[in-house]
């Protein structure tokens, strides 16, 4: 007869009297129904390993390896296949693997780091990719932005990515908070007073707006006042696509000849 179970069988399942819920092990009633009527057999424990280990008392079984069971050499199988690199083509293919899930620039020593080569020549690799990629013309390019290298599209195929990612909606910054913004970039670090003045109008709103989305952060105090001092982050100089602040056009022409003379008379 087959039974439900391999090893146990219910016979109540009352929950009224906790005795009565017994659970016996099938297999071992109907072993001790067959060794008392049969004679006793040679052992077997060549055989069958696994019963010669439980017959005998005090003997520590062995835990069997199943097909799952991940050893430590198993763990580091994937390092011990790691190509050496030495190829160009085979470096060129591991930064192009990189650079498709990294979020944010990322550096040329750290990469370097984790290839285990030169900087230099991860550096040259770098810009040969980019130009690489500029001849074939492709829709995305390698570019090196506040102080790391990253995948971008191309700007004269902006309009497609911008339908495709926004689908028709996006949240821009206002005039006030552009404004605030440059006056950070080009006059950073500077302290919220001192914008203010600038501007004409009080910012403390527009500057927890843009602390809140990362353009720009505290990077001390005045030591004259005690008053926080503010730079633009490394997310303004992504956003751009700029390497440094260095970077960003000249104001000169745009303004007027005694601009000094009057941030002078409000500062």
């Amino acid at each position: 007869m087959d039974l439900p179970f391999a090893d146990e069988v219910p016979v109540s399942t009352s929950e009224d009297d906790p005795e009565d819920d017994v659970v016996f092990d099938a297999e071992d009633d109907f072993d001790d129904d067959e060794r008392d009527d049969s004679p006793e057999e040679p052992a077997v424990a060549a055989a069958e390993p696994a019963v010669a280990d439980a017959a005998v008392p005090g003997q520590k079984r062995r835990a069997a390896k199943t097909d799952g069971t991940i050893d430590e050499a198993g763990l580091r199988t994937a390092e011990m296949d790691l190509p050496g690199l030495t190829d160009d083509a085979e470096l060129a293919a591991a930064l192009e693997a990189i650079m498709l899930v990294v979020d944010e620039p990322v550096a040329e020593l750290q990469l370097a780091q984790i290839l285990e080569q030169p900087t230099e020549r991860i550096a040259l690799m770098l810009d040969n990719l980019s130009a690489r990629y500029t001849a074939a013309g492709h829709g995305f390019d390698l570019r090196r932005v506040a102080g790391g290298w990253r995948l971008y599209t191309r700007p004269e195929y902006a309009a497609y990515v911008e339908r495709f990612v926004l689908d028709g909606q996006s949240v821009r910054l206002t005039q006030a908070a552009l404004e605030t913004l440059a006056v950070v970039a080009y006059k950073q670090p500077v302290t919220r007073s001192r914008i203010s003045a600038i501007r004409g109008v009080n910012c403390d709103g527009v500057m927890r707006t843009l602390v809140t989305r990362g353009l720009i952060e505290e990077c001390g105090t005045e030591s004259e006042t005690g008053a926080h001092l503010y730079r633009t982050t490394g997310l303004f100089l992504e956003k751009l696509g700029l390497n440094s602040v260095d970077q960003l056009p000249p104001l000169a022409p745009f303004l007027p000849d005694d601009v000094e003379e009057v941030l002078d008379a409000t500062g």
